[in-house]
């Protein structure tokens, strides 16, 4: 490898914590003109409130690359597993407090 490839290696850490990920079964998605963010939230049939469990807030362009790379998984997951079946949900009322804006 030479020291050029070396200098644009990116060495990325994963603590155990992290490593162990969280369930979302639900996102919700807001954008103004200078981010987008990604709130993933656990909700359980019957259960009157949910919880953001994770927020990640993006760039427009990072949205744009992670809806690319995102895509992408998911065609090859497709090729390997076969099509991935979208159920129809009932929409879920949500109360998710005042529309901000940034």
């Amino acid at each position: 490898m030479s020291d050029k490839e070396k200098q644009k290696q990116i060495n990325i850490e994963l603590d155990e914590k992290t490593a162990e990920g969280i369930y979302s079964n639900l996102a919700i998605i807001n954008h103004s003109v200078s981010e987008f963010v990604v709130d993933f939230i656990s909700i359980m049939p019957g259960a009157p409130k949910a919880k953001v469990k994770s927020r990640i807030v993006l760039t427009p362009q990072h949205a744009k690359k992670f809806l690319k790379a995102l895509n992408d998984n998911v065609q090859r997951f497709e090729k390997a597993h076969g099509k991935i079946k979208d159920y129809e949900q009932t929409p879920i009322p949500i109360n998710f407090g005042p529309t901000g804006e940034a």
